[in-house]
């Protein structure tokens, strides 16, 4: 049986990819994410597919960053799809546009923390201020939050840390950078086991290569699923 908390990354070239994958895991995985390197290869139709004809809930990883007429626009648009939760960058005005262009809907909007690619050597690189990438990324989720957002997305290695702040009560945290014990770290730099994630404060864990990378897509993520169970 499958565990909303696993949200399965569909980061394949393209929808038919995307949907074989998804059939090929079937009952394991009830949770799917599709991001920007799908959209022009039929993201949004596989969305609607996956959402309408079987039944799964939607991340739709956007990570939308404009001005704030703009992020309200586009956010707009996309809730009228129906789906389950859309990123945007974490900057407060970025939220607040976000949540207006939500308005009415079940659509979540979660906020971008800072990306779990990346270490303290990038954000010097990206004139960030200075201090612990754990206490920037606590920092970035209490403003988020504040400014509205259903939740955020962060490294495993700062769930807890959101987890303990107030503004994050009743709030989803939703952690990519898992990886199941053993499993290749590709170009993750702060991670997590799933179960270490989940008992950390995490409401959903995102996991990608590991499922569909495996020679079993199906029995990868029903490893994950158990796992989980033993939290």
């Amino acid at each position: 049986m499958s565990d909303d908390r696993l949200i399965v990354a569909l980061d394949v070239p393209n929808a038919l990819q995307g949907l074989k994958l998804a059939e090929t895991i079937g009952d394991a995985a009830s949770f799917y994410k599709i991001g920007l390197g799908m959209l022009t290869g039929g993201g949004l139709a596989l969305a609607n597919e996956l959402k309408s004809e079987h039944g799964k809930r939607i991340f739709l990883d956007m990570k939308l960053f404009d001005i704030g007429a703009t992020v309200e626009n586009a956010v707009r648009g996309l809730a009228q799809f129906d789906l389950d939760f859309l990123t945007v960058h974490g900057d407060p005005y970025v939220v607040k546009a976000a949540k207006e262009g939500a308005a009415g809907k079940d659509l979540k909007i979660l906020a971008v923390t800072i990306l779990t690619s990346l270490d303290r050597a990038d954000l010097d690189g990206a004139l960030i201020k200075d201090g612990d990438i754990k206490d920037l990324v606590q920092e970035r989720a209490g403003r988020a939050l504040e400014a509205g957002a259903d939740g955020v997305i962060a490294s495993p290695q700062e769930a807890a840390l959101i987890r303990a702040l107030p503004e994050a009560q009743g709030r989803l945290i939703v952690t990519p950078g898992v990886r199941p014990a053993g499993a290749a770290l590709g170009d993750q730099k702060r991670v997590a086991t799933p179960a270490s994630a989940v008992a950390d404060g995490a409401d959903h864990i995102v996991v990608g290569r590991p499922i569909w990378q495996a020679e079993n897509p199906k029995g990868a993520a029903q490893a994950i699923v158990d796992e989980l169970a033993t939290v």
